[in-house]
């Protein structure tokens, strides 16, 4: 998938990787979409989300987080409240500490739920994103509170992207569930 650079390349991206995702989760049991995921038995997986994530839910609030964090960001922005992408006392050095403090948070929220707040969620970052120009999205420094990316490059983490990880984690989990005896 090439990384969008218009407005309209995101949109479709956005929403053909989140309709992807859910086309994936759609085709598991309720029993899979429960089952532990064990990862982190291979030595390539350094990443902390390996051990992190337990399940597809948690997936899911991880995703559901990621847009909370762009559309205060923004949306703090826009009125002249000029804030970090990372709420204090993150950085991109921290940030692992800030995702295991969004797992933590939502260890007792239910599948269904964390379903419902990433579909509203991401119809709220979608709605965001078409309230802004191609220029505004796409340019460099176009706003001064988005340091040297683009507002679009921020949208792209935070959707398409953040999909794909989701999508290639989620295929993982099942092709260990179905190539189990």
């Amino acid at each position: 998938m090439p990384r969008p650079t218009t407005k309209k390349d995101l949109i479709s991206a956005a929403n053909g990787q989140f309709d992807k995702m859910w086309a994936l989760i759609d085709s598991m049991t309720g029993e899979e979409r429960s089952i532990p995921f064990d990862f982190g038995d291979d030595p390539k997986d350094k990443e902390a989300h390996w051990k992190r994530d337990k399940n597809v839910r948690d997936i899911l609030v991880h995703l559901y987080e990621w847009h909370q964090l762009l559309l205060n960001w923004v949306t703090s922005n826009r009125k002249g409240n000029l804030i970090p992408f990372l709420p204090e006392p993150y950085n991109w050095k921290t940030y692992g500490d800030m995702n295991m403090k969004f797992w933590k948070k939502h260890q007792s929220t239910p599948y269904e739920d964390a379903k419902k707040m990433l579909m509203q969620s991401h119809k709220e970052v979608l709605e965001l994103i078409e309230g802004f120009s191609n220029e505004e999205l796409f340019e460099k420094q176009h706003f001064k509170w988005t340091g040297s990316t683009s507002l679009g490059g921020y949208c792209v983490s935070a959707t398409c992207s953040h999909y794909d990880w989701a999508i290639k984690k989620i295929k993982r989990q099942i092709k260990k569930l179905r190539s189990r005896p």
